[in-house]
């Protein structure tokens, strides 16, 4: 198996739109080029290693959600194929193929829309304080990764730098104004129950899940990525346990590592061994091949 990485790109000759923890953003006239690099970060730093094929599973895994709940919403996806690409970008094929995404775009909005089915990370840490997550009241006496008797809609904001910040309703209607608060808030649940019942069916519980949506000719359209284990929590059905962590399909993996070393979660990060990074890279192809029943193909 090529365990070679792509932790960068550099293409000199094309706008950089922005460059994030993990994609590689360039401007193609009236639309973006999103390029998912290999990198990884954990706790808001990019470590300095990145996870073979995680590039590759994130940009498959999300032309496959955005094709599956388009019925539900319209998504910015134009292309994944770089034979369908302006001829100007087939020069840089070697960086391009199976990890990018020509898309519309936008007028992203600055809210996370984050859905959790389950009790888990920020959320359960909220609970046990307040019996609580941004703002709606929760039973009394749930505990860690405990099912919702609903799936709930627990925005926060869209922070440039440093962790997002866990918000309530009231946050979103005064930002973005009670329709379209409303319309994201319904959108995003819908989005998540659909995938949810799906996923289950392969094995695979989604515990939670952030969306990103933005505005185009005044609609509301999918964005950014969609249901990745970069964006979810992913959890093996046959072993969930109410009552503790779960084991997951996504960076969680990583994050449990880092946890058990004396590191400040500062700049700059340690190097993970070896093992774990190829644990990492299993546990997305693992994820990819459940979800969309095709083996990954390695290459």
């Amino acid at each position: 198996m090529d365990m070679s990485v792509l932790l960068t790109t550099n293409f000199k000759d094309l706008k950089l739109f922005k460059r994030g923890k993990v994609r590689d953003v360039y401007e193609i006239e009236d639309k973006l080029l999103i390029i998912s690099t290999d990198r990884i970060s954990a706790f808001d730093v990019v470590l300095p290693c990145g996870i073979p094929h995680k590039g590759k599973v994130l940009t498959a895994l999300s032309c496959f959600w955005f094709n599956f709940v388009r019925d539900i919403i319209p998504h910015h996806l134009v292309a994944a194929d770089v034979e369908a690409y302006p001829a100007s970008l087939k020069k840089y094929r070697s960086d391009l193929e199976f990890r990018s995404m020509l898309v519309t775009k936008t007028q992203a909005l600055p809210v996370e829309c984050v859905v959790r089915g389950y009790l888990s990370g920020s959320g359960w840490k909220e609970y046990q304080k307040t019996e609580s997550v941004c703002g709606i009241g929760l039973p009394a006496g749930l505990s860690e990764s405990a099912k919702l008797a609903q799936p709930i809609f627990t925005p926060s904001t869209k922070e440039e730098a440093g962790h997002d910040v866990n918000v309530d309703f009231a946050y979103v209607e005064a930002t973005l104004g009670n329709e379209r608060a409303a319309k994201i808030r319904e959108t995003s649940l819908a989005i998540y129950k659909k995938a949810h019942d799906y996923a289950l069916s392969k094995g695979i519980i989604i515990a939670d899940t952030k969306f990103e949506f933005g505005i185009y000719n005044n609609e509301l359209m999918l964005i950014d990525e969609v249901l990745t284990p970069d964006s979810s929590r992913f959890w093996p059905r046959e072993t969930y346990e109410e009552g503790k962590p779960q084991p997951s399909f996504d960076k969680q993996f990583v994050r449990d590592y880092l946890e058990s070393l004396h590191w400040d979660k500062r700049p700059p990060a340690p190097q993970l061994p070896d093992a774990v990074i190829a644990g990492t890279t299993a546990k997305y192809l693992e994820a990819h091949t459940r979800l969309t029943g095709r083996e990954f193909i390695t290459i």
